[in-house]
């Protein structure tokens, strides 16, 4: 999303996938080969990558499933059904309706203009700055509940929103704040 002032970008969308029971990954392995990982000695895991959206998803024993590397909502939920389709049409038994959860969204996010970290550190709520351990500014946003990594570039890394909408509302927000207390250079 592109504003004259700041942009961002979906970078990695995380969401877990539980079936509420048991999946033998061997089965999986045995039937799906090729587009499958499968190294019990290594990982307790099997890995399922598409290139379409390009994603991996991790299959546990348990039943779960974690799914990471899509760059939307709407692509980490393709993905699943692409998955569960494959499953299904190699003869898995899988329950209807699976929980379904975002997890994690993580966004790239760029002010057009650079920050002044100490002066905001003093002035903003919920922030954590000390330059000699790591060169951003620690912010924890409570509405929406993100963390966000703010560098005196204007680069921003954004973790923790659970809808992309959330991002948006999260980078507005901060560019207000920060504007309104005075520590953008533009």
């Amino acid at each position: 999303m592109i504003n004259q002032k700041y942009r961002y970008e979906i970078e990695n969308v995380v969401a877990s996938v539980s079936f509420g029971q048991p999946i033998n990954l061997q089965q999986i392995a045995t039937l799906l080969g090729e587009m499958v990982e499968y190294k019990p000695e290594q990982f307790p895991g099997l890995v399922f990558r598409l290139n379409k959206p390009k994603t991996a998803t991790l299959i546990f024993s348990s039943g779960k499933m974690v799914c990471t590397g899509a760059r939307s909502e709407n692509e980490v939920r393709k993905a699943i059904k692409t998955i569960i389709d494959k499953l299904k049409a190699r003869g898995i038994k899988l329950p209807p309706n699976p929980r379904f959860q975002i997890q994690n969204i993580v966004a790239s996010a760029k002010i057009l203009a650079e920050v002044n970290l100490e002066k905001a550190a003093l002035l903003l709520e919920n922030t954590m700055y000390e330059p000699e351990q790591f060169p951003g500014l620690i912010y924890r946003s409570e509405d929406p509940r993100v963390v966000m990594l703010i560098f005196s570039s204007g680069n921003i890394v954004c973790t923790g929103a659970k809808k992309e909408s959330d991002v948006k509302i999260a980078v507005e927000k901060l560019y207000k704040k920060l504007k309104e207390i005075g520590v953008l250079f533009e």
